[in-house]
């Protein structure tokens, strides 16, 4: 086996058996109703005022996906460092919202740096986005404030909380982000059909601080999902590998560690996401030598999500797989299954392709 003394739970959902509600006796289920209805005409994007990068990536993104033109947005963003003040953010926030159409509900980054605001704490340029400048939000090791978002069944969450979730989409080159957006591209719809085809691991390591998310993971591993081969590594123990090695089509990665070695040797399906709970996550280029966002980008994954300053092991502060594997393979987007499992995001930054929905609604 690549991963020792790993428990196995695989599940695969039938289309035919859900349609007919279970293939015996008992209750017909309750039928999953679709959270999401965001699609290209409610997703602005973001480009940095002549920056060709930006603009490049913009249009390609606008041509992949059909984003209206009314949806593209052009701002002066300062230039030159990963982090931007409190009050050059404020300005530039003033000027996204003043041009925003009252029917974008969400919001795509394209450049790659600033990736921070940062005040009296520092919070990530997409939670900064979407909740707006608040030290409530920040402020390392102590309970910041929550999301309305979190686990919500909105729909609309600009009409409907005044919060438009952002991602960024963590390319650095035209190159990057247009690998990026094919994998967007190729994860809609793809799990659709039923029968097994992808798989997620969860993993508990022999780091006990980072993996404060463990009961939560091995809860996720035991969630039917369509299409997917859930794995659950415990090594609490130390005594086997703490990373998950050479296997295909990762759906999901899920773990605890400064730094996932390996990552190179697993392959991934379309829409895939993966993280680490650590705490420089996000605190890019470099990640403090961490494990970073762009980490699982360039191998393979379709989004993730880290933090941009200490955050200590709150749970909350992390992607809550269960909420993500609920909103997600009920045909949510993958900016909004993400959005959606953290409950304080605001020292966070999501990175990925935002309108990637391998499950249809």
């Amino acid at each position: 086996m690549a991963v020792a003394k790993a428990t196995s739970l695989s599940w695969v959902l039938a289309g035919a058996l859900q349609a007919c509600g279970g293939g015996g006796g008992g209750a017909t289920p309750a039928l999953e109703v679709p959270a999401s209805t965001l699609s290209a005409a409610g997703l602005a994007v973001l480009i940095a005022q002549g920056d060709p990068t930006s603009e490049a990536i913009g249009r390609a993104y606008q041509q992949a996906r059909g984003i209206p033109e009314s949806n593209m947005i052009r701002v002066a963003v300062p230039a030159g460092s990963d982090s931007i003040s409190d009050t050059d953010f404020t300005a530039l926030k003033t000027a996204i919202d003043s041009q925003l159409p009252a029917t974008v509900q969400a919001t795509l980054v394209t450049w790659s740096q600033p990736s921070r605001v940062v005040g009296s704490c520092a919070m990530g340029i997409t939670s900064a986005l979407a909740l707006g400048w608040d030290a409530g939000y920040c402020g390392l090791c102590v309970s910041t404030r929550a999301s309305a978002y979190f686990d919500s069944d909105s729909r609309n969450p600009w009409t409907d909380l005044r919060l438009r979730p952002s991602m960024m989409l963590g390319a650095a080159t035209l190159a990057e982000a247009q690998n990026l957006i094919a994998r967007g591209l190729a994860a809609d719809g793809s799990l659709a059909g039923g029968g097994l085809a992808a798989q997620g691991w969860f993993a508990r390591t022999s780091d006990a601080s980072r993996s404060a998310r463990w009961p939560d993971l091995q809860a996720a591993a035991a969630t039917p999902v369509p299409g997917v081969a859930l794995h659950y590594l415990d090594n609490q123990g130390g005594t086997a590998s703490d990373v998950v090695t050479a296997q295909s089509n990762l759906m999901f990665y899920f773990t605890g560690l400064g730094v996932v070695s390996q990552l190179a040797t697993d392959t991934w399906w379309p829409g895939g996401i993966g993280d680490n709970l650590t705490s420089f996550g996000a605190a890019l280029p470099g990640a403090n030598g961490q494990t970073s966002v762009s980490d699982w980008l360039h191998a393979g994954a379709t989004a993730s999500y880290g933090t941009v300053e200490e955050p200590c092991n709150f749970t909350q502060k992390f992607a809550k797989a269960t909420v993500l594997l609920k909103h997600y393979k009920r045909g949510e987007t993958l900016i909004e299954a993400y959005w959606k499992s953290v409950q304080m995001p605001g020292q966070g930054l999501f990175v990925g392709e935002p309108l990637a929905r391998p499950w249809n609604p």
